[in-house]
Parts: C-alpha cells; structure tokens; sequence
C-alpha cells in the first residue's frame, strides 16, 4: 500500500505510469557529512555557517557533542555503511589530532563503513602546525582539502587569508611527508585586481605542487557578505571567461580531468564524496547547520533534514529532536529538479537507470525538458545516457533551468 500511496500522491494518473517506473526506490550509497563551523577568521567573501572562534573552543564537547548526533539519527540508516566522510567548516583543521580520532573512533563504533572508505578534511595552511598531519593520518583521514585559494600574496590579503604563499607551500610539502597521496587544493580566479597573466602563473604555481586533485572556481559575491556589501574591484566578465577558458586547459595540458564544474582530477582521484552528493547520494548530516538527505525504501520516499546553525544551541540540543531545525519530504517536483540540478554538474551525465533508481521517477518524466535541452545544444544522448555538451557546459545555469 506504500508503493500505491507514494505513486498516487505522486501521480494522479496512477494508471498510466504503473508500467513505466522500473525502479520505485533503491537505496543509493551513504555518505557522512561533518560540519565544524570555527574558523581563525571569517573571510569576506564567506557564505558558509562559520564563526570565528574564541579562546574556549570546546573540542571534546563539540565531539561528544557530533556523536550524540549522530546516534539519534542512526535509525534512518540501520544496516547501512558509509562509503565516505566529509569533514568540512569552518576550518576543521582547527581541531587537533586527537579530536578528529575521537571522531572518527565513535563513528566507526556507530557504523558500518566500507573497508576502502575516504575520509576528506579541510584544512587551512594557516591553521596548520607540521605535527598535526601525521597525527590526523594516524587518526583515519587519507584525504587532505587544502584552501590555498591563491599563492599571489597580494591576492592573500585581498580575500582576508591568515596565510601566506610560503606557508601553503610549506603546508603541501608537509602534507605529502606524512603519507598523503590523496590531496585537494583549492584555487580561485577572478580575483580582486587579477588580470589573465597572474590567473595564468598562480594556477601553474599551484599545479607544480603536483597534488592528485584541484578545485578550480570563480570567486563569486555571495549575499550577506562583506563583498556582497562593499564589492571590490573584480576582473570583467569576458576576462573571467578567459582566465576559466585558459585554466581549463592548463590543467587539462598537465594530466587532470575535468569531471565535474570545478573539479579537475588525476586518473582514479576524483572525490568520492562529492560524486555521492552530484549523483543524488545520501549522506547524513551531523554538526551545527548540517544538511542531510535519506532516503526510505520501505516508505517509497526521500526526506531532507538540516540541524540549526548556531553552535551554541547545537550543544545544547544535540542528541534529540531540539537539534533538527527542519525536515521536508520531496514530492515529484523536488526530485526532478535536485536530481538535475546536481547530475548537470558533471561531465559524463547520467543514465536513466540511475534517475529511476535515485528519484523512483520514471525517465518518461522529464522526457520533454530533456528534448528541449537536445534542440537547444545542451545535452547530448548517447547509448550510456544523456550529458551536457561543451555549450551545455558553458552555459550552465541555462541548461539547468529548463529543469525548474
């Protein structure tokens, strides 16, 4: 009775769409996301839930904290295993050793996790001693996000780092004697005052740091923040669009393949967890502001939560209900359009029989958005299923607003 309940609230003409949905829901492989939302400093072109944090930053609580969490929503996931974890802020490398292996001790304790499963945290070179990677190497990470975001000191301080180019050099260097193979840098372009050469040398320097993954990404002025307020001088649109033009093909010139929008990756590098997310994954969300997505075979349907953003509170409701700030099941509408608006994002598509799968839609359902999107250029089909063509790629908010 739920498959017809979920169908029939879904669908009014139940009768017609019976024959056509291959798979209702199958349960898409679980990912873990762990927000730490302290930072040294906020930077002024930050959007994310981050705080600057104070003397008294309560690791071990915030820990205790996180598993409470943790616990109180392992029954939306019972015999499951995390394929990936993401710890990510805020500044997570502002917790020490021996924090994150607590974490991860408790984690492991609570779950299943696959035997080959990637642990991700962000760091930043500023907020980083040398002693502390080996120490989250031991703990369980084996895959390292450094925000380096320029090596041009001017553009350093522009944006409002902590660091220096020195010491995000250091910061790889260090990385890779404590036995890091796995290694994301990030770099922005369009910066504050760059023209198309000093775009052009900072993504070279970056690139001679021979980490295994870059993300390579636009500065943008997100609302609510102090560039959105009091915007700073910024390269022209058709310069942006040289400086994405000429880094695209930098990298792909140095051996990384463009998989997705912005991120770039050696053969066999591609972040795992984010593919999860892109290919409408689940994951659990745990820490103050974090966002989850589950979904519930027996039911036939998907839910969202997310915890409420401030820490404080965080810390004092996690564990129980107080802790959700809301939830929301996805009608139809919900599913073809989140399912879009992330599968878009990657180079190589999606099949039908992964739309089905992951949303419990049949293909038929968006069969008319997707002809449009083929007439308009921006996607092309092949016998492994439909992907944005490079105009597609280019224009992509155009493509995936044919599916709103």
């Amino acid at each position: 009775m739920l498959f017809v309940r979920f169908v029939v609230v879904l669908f009014p003409h139940l009768e017609l769409l019976i024959p056509s949905i291959v798979n209702l829901l199958q349960q898409p492989p679980l990912s873990l996301y762990v927000h730490i939302p302290w930072c040294a400093r906020k930077c002024p072109y930050c959007d994310f839930n981050s705080h600057q944090a104070g003397g008294d930053l309560d690791e071990k609580g915030y820990v205790e904290a996180l598993l409470l969490d943790l616990e109180y929503q392992l029954p939306l996931v019972e015999g499951r295993e995390l394929i990936s974890i993401f710890i990510g802020g805020g500044t997570p490398s502002l917790f020490s050793a021996a924090s994150i292996g607590a974490l991860l001790i408790g984690v492991r304790s609570r779950l299943g996790c696959h035997q080959e499963m990637e642990v991700t945290l962000e760091a930043n070179p500023g907020t980083l001693e040398a002693g502390r990677y080996a120490g989250y190497r031991d703990a369980g990470v084996n895959r390292l996000s450094i925000g380096v975001q320029s090596l041009t000191r001017e553009s350093l301080i522009a944006l409002g780092r902590i660091h220096d180019p020195e010491q995000a050099v250091a910061a790889v260097q260090t990385v890779k004697s404590a036995g890091f193979d796995r290694l994301n840098l990030d770099l922005m372009f369009g910066l504050p005052g760059q023209c198309l050469a000093q775009a052009e040398a900072d993504l070279q320097r970056l690139i001679a740091l021979a980490p295994d993954h870059i993300s390579y990404y636009q500065l943008t002025l997100e609302p609510n923040t102090p560039f959105h307020r009091t915007p700073p001088p910024l390269p022209v649109d058709d310069t942006i669009w040289e400086m994405q033009q000429q880094g695209h093909g930098q990298l792909a010139a140095a051996g990384f393949e463009q998989y997705e929008v912005s991120a770039f990756a050696r053969p066999g590098a591609s972040c795992r967890h984010n593919l999860n997310y892109w290919t409408f994954g689940d994951y659990l969300g745990i820490g103050a502001g974090a966002h989850g997505k589950i979904t519930d075979v027996r039911g036939a349907r998907i839910r969202r939560q997310w915890r409420i953003r401030d820490p404080r509170r965080y810390l004092a409701s996690a564990g129980g209900a107080g802790s959700t700030a809301g939830e929301r099941w996805l009608d139809a509408e919900d599913l073809r359009l989140e399912f879009m608006l992330n599968a878009l994002r990657l180079n190589q598509g999606f099949s039908p029989t992964l739309f089905e799968a992951h949303t419990g839609l049949p293909i038929h359902s968006i069969q008319s958005q997707l002809d449009q999107a083929r007439e308009a250029g921006l996607l092309s089909a092949t016998a492994k299923g439909w992907h944005p063509t490079p105009l597609g790629r280019q224009f992509l908010n155009d493509l995936q607003t044919i599916f709103i």
